[in-house]
């Protein structure tokens, strides 16, 4: 026999969480929204209400601190980005499985895949800039900060180390490592595009990476 109190105190309960969700959203997104136009220090608790339509009270049911919600909003836009990443694994993984020839320019096409399939998000990269600033002088941030990169690095390098065995190669270095020169060399030229005011920087980017990647994949891996 169902209870029918019981079933209105769940379906009651289930509205309450949605309305909270909802808010939550709503505060994350106008926090984005000036995290990127005008930074994070300079963003006030009240500018986030505001821009949301809610009250210091909703935040602070939702929220304990600005710092408390950035570190929400990284692991939401983080979240986002894996799921993307994910998907361009999947579409580089078949585009290699598909190939005539298993070979440098195939882990070169398979690093540029997943460069093309990342979106272009210069706010969040602006975000993410002043985020890691924040990281480096906050331990607890720092923790967060590092736990979200290390989840994308490895998922990353575990790929490259899985498609090395298929191109008859393996890598002179630690996967993670190589990732790291690989992501290094990609987010300098990501950034120069940034501050040239280049239309199009992630574009410009990923023309820049296609010079060097065939090179950089030559010196990384060495013949089975």
């Amino acid at each position: 026999m169902i209870d029918a109190g019981s079933t209105g105190a769940q379906d009651a309960d289930a509205a309450v969480s949605r309305r909270r969700q909802h808010t939550r959203e709503r505060l994350l997104d106008a926090a984005f929204d000036l995290f990127a136009d005008e930074g994070v220090d300079a963003t006030s608790i009240e500018a986030v209400c505001e821009r949301a339509g809610f009250t210091r009270g909703a935040f602070y049911s939702n929220f304990d601190s600005k710092y408390a919600l950035l570190v929400v909003l990284a692991a939401r836009e983080h979240g986002r980005r894996l799921r993307e990443l994910r998907s361009a694994l999947a579409i580089a993984q078949d585009e290699c499985a598909h190939s005539s020839a298993l070979d440098l320019e195939a882990m070169s096409r398979f690093l540029e895949i997943l460069l093309e399939r990342i979106s272009d998000d210069r706010r969040w990269r602006v975000i993410n800039a002043e985020l890691t600033l924040i990281a480096m002088r906050q331990p607890d941030i720092a923790r967060h900060h590092r736990d979200l990169d290390r989840q994308m690095t490895d998922e990353v390098a575990d790929e490259i180390e899985a498609l090395m065995p298929r191109i008859g190669r393996r890598l002179v270095l630690p996967a993670r490592q190589v990732l790291r020169v690989l992501a290094a060399g990609y987010m300098a030229g990501l950034s120069a595009a940034d501050l040239s005011g280049d239309p199009q920087p992630a574009a410009r980017a990923r023309e820049d990476a296609a010079a060097w990647l065939p090179t950089v994949a030559d010196r990384l891996t060495e013949p089975v």
